[in-house]
């Protein structure tokens, strides 16, 4: 499956007007503070438990389990931080910061850094020019991205489709570089508050690991735990959009076609809907950021009627098949740069 670029005009603000009034006569847009309430305080109980059974345990190779455990539930409080970023819990932003700083400092990310880089995605999704989220060194998601590919990271592109699940292992560790440098070169308010989570963070997470556990049983849980977290946090993110249509400079698509056209939705159960912390419904997240999770689901069926009704493609598929896509798109896009020689780029013929 290979993407599109898209560029031609087309331009019809209105709908999403009248698909904003369909929504919010339903009352999707209402915030869900009881939900939202039961949700935290079961993560934070179970997560409590954990640490309690992680001192428990003591020093023993059973704690590799306790590092899978620790994955999820970093997952887990990572998607209530997603949350209180598009202040889906509460309608004020300080309280919605609150939760998010919380939760940030509780698994190591910078709250600040995600929130703008995020809301950065959400204006210009797979945008191959404005999109953060296509800005990756070792990966390329448009044949333009594998065109400035050199060295290390070119021979990565190009075979990119089996390098990206092995690639994850690193994305937790990624994540919280991310935030150490964001901290490191910002001069705005949330800096101090910022780094002093980041440092106790680091402090009571090595803390604990070294003194609980002996150095070489907690290099090991470090790296399972950081590991299968990236592993769990790429999975979440990724089939919302990668494999799907770019989105080209210049192009004059509204909002609505913009957000509907660039996502894809992970079609199944409630329990997907738990372990993908409600990003399986992307299409209806990118069209109102700040819906509640659990009214997602039902947001989907009018979503998708209207999208039906005004002649919108509208995707969705299964878990595994999403998957599919992204590598099958992976694999299309670095197909060129596997040929012999490298590929001319045609704008300078």
């Amino acid at each position: 499956m290979t993407s599109t670029t898209y560029s031609e005009p087309h331009v019809r603000g209105s709908d999403y007007a009248s698909l904003s009034r369909e929504i919010r006569a339903a009352g999707l847009l209402d915030r869900r503070r009881g939900y939202y309430l039961i949700r935290i305080v079961l993560n934070l109980a179970v997560f409590a438990a954990g640490c309690v059974a992680f001192v428990a345990i003591g020093d023993s190779w059973w704690q590799l389990l306790m590092a899978v455990f620790f994955a999820v539930m970093f997952t887990q409080l990572s998607f209530i931080g997603h949350d209180a970023g598009h202040k889906q819990i509460f309608r004020a932003r300080r309280a919605n910061d609150v939760v998010g700083y919380l939760h940030g400092g509780l698994v190591g990310l910078s709250y600040d850094w995600w929130v703008g880089k995020h809301s950065r995605h959400h204006a210009n999704p797979n945008h191959e020019d404005n999109d953060p989220d296509l800005d990756i060194p070792a990966l390329a998601f448009t044949r333009s991205q594998g065109l400035n590919k050199r060295g290390f990271t070119l021979w990565m592109a190009k075979h990119q489709a089996y390098l990206f699940f092995p690639l994850l292992l690193a994305e937790g560790l990624n994540l919280h570089w991310n935030g150490i440098q964001h901290v490191w070169h910002l001069r705005r308010k949330p800096r101090v508050l910022e780094a002093t989570v980041l440092v106790a963070h680091m402090v009571i997470y090595l803390t604990a690991v070294f003194v609980v556990l002996s150095p070489l049983t907690g290099l090991v849980f470090i790296a399972v735990h950081q590991g299968l977290w990236g592993v769990y946090m790429g999975c979440s993110f990724a089939p919302n959009h990668k494999g799907m249509p770019t989105l080209a400079a210049g192009h004059q698509l509204d909002f609505l076609r913009k957000q509907v056209l660039t996502s894809r939705n992970v079609r199944g159960s409630r329990h997907v809907d738990f372990i993908l912390g409600g990003l399986n419904y992307q299409v209806e997240h990118h069209l109102f950021p700040s819906m509640p999770r659990p009214n997602l689901r039902r947001a989907q069926a009018l979503v998708q009627a209207f999208c039906v009704r005004h002649g919108i493609d509208y995707t969705q598929c299964g878990l595994m098949r999403s998957y599919t896509h992204v590598l099958q798109h992976l694999h299309a896009v670095g197909a060129p740069l596997r040929q012999r020689g490298r590929p001319r780029d045609p704008s300078t013929a």
